[in-house]
């Protein structure tokens, strides 16, 4: 800002917190249209369901498909669905149809959320009748679709053979923390020795070190494990999803605004301020 800006206007600001801490921020960088069930889905009485775990702070949303002929595969649909049951059952979090004998397809979209960690404090800024009102929010999440029953798909051609050059399996990736091995040394000749010794030998991974160097990468990826173990571990509870034109959407919108004309009074000074700003 220069010295010779002028002074277009200035409006109030009115702070609320009266949904605090659940309003969030929910980003979906791949979506291509609004969050809303496709027209032929909400004809047929299919609707946008959520639900959460807690403690490990996942969301999920599972948008309806659009099956129309035009633009959907029956064959392809059931062949995926299957796989997700799979995966579904792998990782305890299975959904239970109201239709047991019901077909497994891919009818919906599942769109999972990552927490990204904010610096500093957000806020939620609305400007109505020329005023802008601001309310914290307490977290932020990037929400994309899950795939990972592609990778059920995948190991069931392998087991198949569907796919695979060869008959034999190469078998997984290998462990980042086991050792690299070694070049094999070139063999010497045996030298025939007439007394034989008995010699004892302890095979120890190098593992066991990386696990008591603290920082290392076999405790981090301990760690990874025993957090992807206790959120497969945890339940999933039902959400209701509302969308923006329903009336619990209008009436939680209207919440935001405050209504309050107390005005608010800093204690702060500018010295204090700025002593806060990381980096100055």
């Amino acid at each position: 800002m220069d010295l010779d800006d002028e002074l277009v206007t200035s409006i109030p600001i009115r702070f609320s917190n009266a949904l605090s801490p659940t309003i969030q921020i929910h980003q979906f960088p791949l979506l291509t249209r609004p969050l809303q069930a496709p027209p032929s889905a909400a004809a047929s009485g299919k609707r946008i369901t959520a639900r959460i775990k807690p403690d490990v702070r996942r969301l999920e949303i599972h948008v309806p498909s659009d099956t129309r002929s035009e633009v959907w595969n029956n064959d392809r649909g059931r062949e995926l669905g299957a796989a997700r049951v799979d995966d579904d059952r792998e990782k305890n979090q299975e959904i239970k149809s109201k239709h047991e004998n019901d077909e497994p397809r891919l009818n919906e979209v599942r769109m999972r959320s990552e927490q990204i960690q904010q610096k500093g404090s957000h806020m939620l800024g609305i400007v109505r009748d020329g005023q802008l009102h601001l309310h914290p929010i307490s977290e932020t999440h990037q929400l994309r679709p899950t795939l990972t029953y592609l990778d059920i798909l995948s190991r069931k051609k392998r087991s198949r053979g569907v796919g695979s050059d060869s008959d034999s399996d190469d078998g997984p990736p290998p462990d980042p923390d086991d050792p690299v091995p070694a070049a094999p040394a070139p063999k010497k000749e045996k030298k025939s020795s007439g007394e034989a010794r008995e010699v004892q030998v302890t095979a120890r991974r190098a593992e066991d070190k990386g696990l008591q160097a603290a920082g290392g990468l076999s405790v981090a990826r301990r760690e990874m494990l025993i957090a992807i173990r206790a959120e497969e571990d945890e339940e999933w509870q039902d959400l209701e999803f509302c969308d923006v034109t329903t009336g619990e959407s209008e009436e939680t919108f209207e919440r935001i605004f405050s209504t309050n004309e107390e005005v608010l009074e800093s204690k702060t000074d500018v010295t204090a301020f700025l002593k806060d700003i990381a980096g100055l």
